[in-house]
């Protein structure tokens, strides 16, 4: 292994959690690698591109999709490697314990001193529908996930779920489309309260103890034209005409990175049990965002940047125990200094 070969820092995941991760070790001055599964950064928010983010601290309500251009801006202030498309299979020491080496499925080999666990649930994959003939209409009118809500303006769609990401689609699209059916597999709805009114409110029919039993192709038999229900407890079998079908029954969370890892990795819930500062049972690995695991932990996205900041600084520390505790802030950093008034600049077009 050549020198340049060796990072600082290793981040496995570009979700909100990772993103910040890369920002805040360029911050600090680490040599910083980011590895991601999926073609592009961003992590999960990629599922719900179009809904609107409320929670973020001094953020006015933005897009997932602009909340994720603007956190792919940051991350690469201090200009990161970047892999995309590589899945990590393994996490080791190597033979003399002075650095971690990182295996992927297509067999390439990252070397890092530091790694910070940022992959969010695990590599997430919608489950699929169990129903006949499903996987045929996967590349016209059946959806796991929503490309756009225009897609789906002055049509018909039928939604499967009752959790927070259904019924939230459920509700944006009951004011574009022509018409909104919501099938539960339960007697009620499991989303947020005030999502569950909205819904029962609006114009959106809700077929309860309701499941799928099969799709009616049109002639062509490309599309699903209408679709077959049973309702559990009456045991009626009736059909709805349909444009769109959108299935959201969660998602299967491969999370065998840690789970068989021949590291001693303590886990909890399928994540890593780690402090609040985001310190594993393994010297060096860290951890941020929901795959972190601890008794004060926040699952919200303005939570996984205070894990990503401390995840780092334990990261330095680790490198350095003489560096600082913390990074400094913004506005007291000599590293901003040139980029605020090229900034400055900017904003008043000064020469």
């Amino acid at each position: 292994m050549r020198d340049e070969e060796l990072f600082d820092v290793t981040i496995i995941g570009a979700g909100p959690a990772g993103l910040y991760s890369a920002f805040y070790s360029g911050l600090r001055g680490l040599k910083t690698k980011i590895v991601e599964y999926q073609p592009k950064l961003g992590g999960k928010l990629h599922i719900y591109a179009e809904k609107m983010i409320w929670d973020v601290g001094g953020h006015a309500p933005i897009t997932a999709a602009g909340l994720i251009d603007q956190m792919i801006e940051q991350a690469k202030t201090f200009n990161p490697s970047i892999y995309l498309s590589e899945k990590v299979t393994e996490i080791r020491k190597n033979v003399t314990d002075e650095y971690f080496i990182l295996e992927t499925e297509s067999g390439r080999m990252h070397f890092t001193k530091t790694v910070i666990v940022a992959a969010g649930g695990g590599i997430l994959n919608p489950q699929r529908l169990e129903v006949e003939g499903a996987g045929s209409f996967e590349v016209t009118n059946l959806n796991y996930t929503v490309p756009s809500l225009d897609y789906y303006a002055g049509k018909t769609v039928l939604i499967s779920g009752a959790g927070n990401s259904a019924i939230d689609w459920a509700n944006e699209l009951e004011r574009i489309a022509a018409n909104v059916y919501v099938v539960c597999r339960k007697d009620c709805l499991t989303c947020h309260e005030a999502n569950a009114d909205q819904l029962m409110q609006g114009s959106a029919t809700c077929f309860f103890n309701t499941s799928i039993e099969r799709f009616i192709a049109n002639e062509a038999g490309s599309h699903i034209q209408e679709v077959e229900l049973k309702n559990k407890k009456t045991g009626d079998v009736f059909r709805v005409p349909v444009d769109e079908v959108l299935v959201n029954h969660g998602f299967d969370r491969d999370v065998s990175l840690l789970e068989n890892s021949p590291l001693d990795i303590e886990l909890e819930e399928k994540g890593i049990k780690a402090t609040a500062l985001g310190v594993s049972s393994v010297p060096g690995i860290y951890a941020a965002g929901d795959v972190l695991r601890h008794e004060g932990k926040l699952y919200l996205i303005a939570g996984a940047y205070q894990d990503a900041a401390n995840a780092v600084n334990q990261a330095k520390l680790f490198i350095d125990p003489e560096a600082t505790q913390t990074g400094r802030v913004s506005s007291h950093n000599e590293t901003f200094k040139t980029r605020n008034r090229e900034l400055l600049d900017k904003m008043f077009q000064r020469d």
